[in-house]
């Protein structure tokens, strides 16, 4: 048999980092966009269902808006979902679960739609799920200790066994991943589950994908959400699960994600630099307008008119990207003729006396350095443009 595991779609991500309104909704709406791709690559493999270990809802109080579009995207999916809560999205009395709103809308936009928040197990014709749901936002229990038990599995014939839950596992989680989570205290201890008992355990809370075992996957958020850590942090993908009881499960990573979330670093050695900046660029973000972030670390030095033509190439990425996060240490460093061009001018004794004065207090590293840089540039652009 054949499902589909995600997680993490933290759907209503407020995304504050992005001062743009227009830009954030974009990335909000991009979230709820993926449920479909989610449904065309679960109909195209001819998966029977589709598994949500925890954090559909980016918190467990999330807009009406939100809500309904949710549902209204969970429903045209076309199959059916179950879901745990998570961290995020963590159930227990008065939960957004529990809301009589939620609850009208699930039924009437989503009757395909199943929270589990119940440590129970849910038993379908060809498999049993597992659910271990977080009732609170951190748990000092280990949510899978109810599986342990040998009454809880033995009793499903030829049935696929499939475990949903949602935290680190012995050490490995969100802890470090997810910027604003305090889900290091969600401990799962695989060990400590019978071997054997359980065919595939559908983890959620780390953003990206990862196998911690033969029959254990996270499957990571199936969009971007935050900028690349590098190493083997994989986001943007959902999860192909093909099970049999008692065999080890096929399991093949199907991308996702439409958001690039990038991140560069550049020294500039000489003015060239600016063009090969460009050229870099281009080739990560192509032609693409209202479909990037990027965090962008620059450093090095430029002369007045490299660093204008650097101004003018942050202009353009703010306004295509949905965010550009930068960090500028290059410094203005006017060349040779650059100088003269404003230290020798014979017929402006005064900008030439001026123009002496912040050449020689930008050779300290302080801010009145830094002060004399920012002076002499505007200096120099505006003589540029008489």
């Amino acid at each position: 048999m054949r499902f589909v595991h995600t997680a993490d779609w933290q759907l209503g991500k407020p995304f504050a980092g992005i001062e743009d309104p227009a830009k954030r909704a974009l990335l909000q709406q991009e979230r709820i966009a993926c449920l479909e791709r989610i449904g065309q690559a679960a109909r195209q493999h001819q998966a029977s269902f589709i598994v949500v270990s925890g954090d559909l809802f980016d918190s467990p109080h999330t807009t009406k808006a939100t809500v309904s579009a949710a549902c209204a995207a969970i429903g045209a999916l076309g199959l059916p979902v179950f879901a745990i809560p998570g961290n995020h999205d963590h159930g227990g009395p008065g939960s957004l679960w529990e809301q009589p709103f939620f609850q009208r809308e699930a039924a009437a936009l989503a009757p395909n739609f199943r929270i589990l928040l119940e440590a129970a197990p849910v038993e379908m014709d060809e498999a049993v799920l597992f659910p271990c749901p977080l009732l609170r936002r951190s748990e000092a229990d280990d949510t899978t200790q109810w599986l342990r038990s040998a009454d809880e599995w033995e009793r499903y014939g030829n049935k696929v066994r499939i475990v949903l839950a949602h935290g680190s596992t012995q050490g490995f989680g969100s802890a470090g991943d997810d910027e604003d989570s305090d889900s290091a205290g969600n401990q799962i201890d695989l060990s400590r589950l019978p071997a054997g008992a359980y065919d595939y355990i559908a983890l959620g809370d780390w953003h990206g994908t990862k196998q911690v075992s033969a029959h254990a996957w996270y499957s990571g958020t199936p969009e971007f959400d935050r900028f690349p850590k590098g190493g083997d942090h994989d986001p943007g993908n959902i999860l192909l699960v093909t099970a049999t009881r008692g065999s080890v499960p096929e399991v093949v990573p199907c991308r996702t994600a439409r958001i690039g979330w990038h991140a560069t670093e550049f020294t500039f050695a000489d003015d060239a630099g600016v063009e090969q900046l460009e050229e870099r660029l281009r080739a990560l973000l192509g032609a693409r307008a209202g479909q990037d972030l990027l965090r962008l670390t620059l450093s090095g030095s430029l002369g007045l008119a490299a660093f204008v033509r650097l101004e003018h190439l942050l202009e353009v990425l703010e306004s295509r990207l949905l965010r550009i996060k930068l960090s500028n240490a290059t410094r203005v460093a006017p060349s040779a003729e650059e100088t003269l061009a404003l230290t020798q001018r014979a017929s402006d004794p005064l900008i030439s006396r001026v123009a002496t004065a912040l050449v020689t207090r930008t050779a300290g590293d302080g801010e009145d350095a830094d002060i004399a840089r920012i002076a002499l540039r505007e200096l120099h652009a505006a003589l540029a443009a008489r």
